[in-house]
């Protein structure tokens, strides 16, 4: 019963239950391990971890592993191994956003919303845009992959401009409506809505969750 609670195996849970009964309380603390000693204190553990935490190397963005290693006096890789234990990635950043708009938590709500429990008699439409794609006419036909073999392109193209993507997705269906444009405004992105609302039955409402398009004049967020 003990080690089904404890998702362990019977023979550890006897083996401990065999330490308590005979040293009691001292039975249960770590015993010395075979193997070479440690040669990395906690001290230096902790010592790595405030300062990849808390600061940078002098004149850099981050620690790495050799400047920090240099620093604590331990290894490269004893630093890498502690950065892997508390799963730090001082070389890694993420972005983020704060929104300024007071009624963010209720447009997020309509949004998600709409996903899981649409309206009745309605259709939900995630859209998104893809702006300058680059229309290149490789100067000679793709090559197929082959075994053993990728897919093969040729170095050298022809610019024919760029265009634009908007395509919606129904939420309900999974079928997309795409359209491309030649220019990046605003009237494209309505004619585009205007496609949507062609091809949707009139009995429905149309909803539009709309990504983050960059057309002039057009506000962006959820639309219906």
């Amino acid at each position: 019963m003990v080690a089904a609670r404890l998702g362990t195996e019977r023979r550890t849970v006897a083996r401990w239950r065999t330490r308590f009964l005979r040293d009691r309380l001292n039975g249960l603390a770590d015993e010395p391990r075979p193997g070479v000693p440690r040669t990395v204190t906690d001290a230096q553990v902790e010592e790595v971890v405030v300062r990849t935490l808390e600061g940078t190397q002098p004149g850099g963005t981050h620690w790495s592993k050799r400047e920090l290693a240099e620093v604590v006096g331990i290894s490269p890789a004893s630093v890498l191994w502690i950065w892997q234990v508390f799963g730090l990635q001082p070389w890694r950043t993420d972005t983020f956003k704060i929104s300024p708009d007071p009624f963010l938590i209720d447009e997020i709500r309509d949004v998600v919303g709409l996903c899981p429990t649409p309206p009745a008699n309605a259709v939900v439409f995630a859209m998104e845009e893809k702006p300058q794609i680059q229309a290149l006419e490789r100067t000679t036909p793709v090559l197929p992959m082959l075994p053993g073999m990728p897919e093969r392109r040729s170095f050298d193209y022809v610019r024919h401009g760029t265009v634009d993507l908007f395509a919606a997705l129904n939420t309900a269906t999974g079928k997309v409506i795409a359209k491309l444009s030649a220019q990046h405004r605003a009237v494209d992105f309505r004619d585009f809505l205007d496609g949507i609302d062609r091809q949707t039955d009139k009995s429905l409402a149309v909803h539009v969750i709309c990504g983050n398009c960059e057309d002039r004049d057009v506000p962006q967020g959820a639309g219906a």
